[in-house]
């Protein structure tokens, strides 16, 4: 059951006016809240800061015999996020799943009180959640998912039926608004922002990890999805070039074989790791890489990444991404580079800059990351919110994003 933390609860005796309510946002997402902390994790659990905030994940599959249910449990990493996961019997014809899927949101949403906030990351969950009557519809197009290694056929009709019903459309990158913006009247760029808090820990000495300790120098190193957005030739090509340099490879490998990936005695998969030990990585390399593929996939992304590295103290080589150039090809700090020649020539400028971080490259950066807060970006998505709110409500003031004192 739902609780409205910091709501007073009147009995049928008093007539005093009510209290305004939190906002309850309730954020639709393909993405585990557990699997890589990226955009949905960094804004949902600072709107958790303000607003009731619940995560709905796309369904597991339980035995064929067994009942369909939530489980809801909260954010393991204290941010008050509410994590809802969907388990429905295995094989249930697609219509059925739908069914089931609305019978149990409608559940969950019934005892709501107060404003609420559909945000969406993918449109994929419309078929069980388009009847809701959301007071804002958010759409937060982080990727474009039609792009994506086996995308649903119908994933782009959906796309634009949850556009046409959003009242907002946020972006995550440059690229994204340029395809977006005039299939909506508002549309809003919020590119990839960071927490230079956390990553500026990556600029001090730290224990290298266990399974990093060992490795060579220098390290060049990436961390995040391996999927078909990494360039694996590229990788084989570069670590063959340089025997002598160790490339360290931190994160999932999804949607692509694990025995695609390129086997050479100097390529090192770490495996996943969670959001509170990449600095720890990041502090141990020399230089930071973003190898991705150049192909549809890609088009659209504006990685995290190339913020987060900048912000650890770490020169960046990356492959020629459109949004990457755009906003970072101009700092002395980012190397582009697209054959593994290039690329080669490129971390051989990046290592020279990595010996000398008192120069003004870095200095560069910071001033640019000095205006790529995670805390602003979620601050102007809620003033948007809130004036929305307001115009839907009636309400003066964003009171109605808080909990009542």
């Amino acid at each position: 059951m739902l609780t409205r933390v910091g709501v007073p609860v009147e009995s049928e005796a008093e007539h005093s006016a009510p209290e305004p309510r939190a906002a309850t946002l309730l954020c639709f997402s393909h993405l585990r809240w557990n699997f890589v902390f990226q955009r949905p994790q960094h804004l949902m659990s600072r709107f958790a800061r303000e607003m009731c905030v619940i995560y709905w994940e796309e369904p597991v599959d339980i035995g064929p015999k067994e009942t369909a249910f939530l489980q809801v449990r909260e954010s393991p990493d204290a941010t008050g996020v509410r994590i809802v996961v969907p388990h429905l019997p295995q094989g249930m014809p697609e219509a059925a799943r739908e069914a089931a899927l609305k019978r149990l949101l409608d559940a969950h949403v019934s005892t709501i009180r107060g404003p609420l906030i559909t945000w969406y990351y993918t449109p994929m969950m419309l078929h069980f959640s388009r009847h809701i009557d959301a007071d804002i519809t958010v759409f937060d197009a982080m990727d474009d998912l039609s792009k994506f290694k086996f995308a649903p056929t119908k994933l782009l009709e959906l796309e634009q039926e949850l556009i046409d019903r959003s009242d907002i459309v946020f972006t995550g990158g440059s690229s994204l608004y340029e395809a977006k913006k005039d299939r909506h009247h508002s549309v809003h760029c919020f590119p990839s922002s960071v927490d230079r808090a956390h990553f500026c820990k990556a600029r001090a000495r730290q224990f290298d990890p266990a399974d990093q300790e060992d490795l060579p120098r220098p390290r060049l190193g990436f961390y995040g999805v391996i999927d078909e957005r990494f360039d694996v030739d590229l990788l084989d090509k570069v670590a063959a070039m340089r025997p002598n340099w160790s490339f360290v490879m931190v994160g999932p490998v999804v949607k692509i074989s694990a025995e695609d990936l390129p086997k050479r005695h100097n390529i090192h998969y770490l495996g996943g790791k969670t959001y509170d030990q990449l600095p720890a990585y990041l502090s141990g390399w020399d230089v930071a890489l973003m190898p991705f593929a150049m192909n549809e996939s890609t088009q659209f992304i504006s990685p995290t990444k190339t913020p987060e590295y900048l912000a650890g103290g770490k020169p960046v080589v990356s492959t020629p991404i459109k949004d990457v150039v755009r906003h970072y090809g101009h700092l002395e700090g980012v190397r582009i580079a697209s054959t593994p020649e290039e690329f080669v020539a490129a971390c051989e400028e990046a290592l020279e800059l990595s010996r000398n971080p008192e120069g003004g490259w870095l200095a560069e950066a910071d001033l640019m990351l000095s205006a790529a807060s995670w805390d602003t970006t979620q601050a102007r998505m809620a003033g948007f919110i809130a004036d929305l709110l307001g115009v839907r409500t009636g309400a003066t003031s964003p009171a109605l994003l808080v909990a009542a004192e």
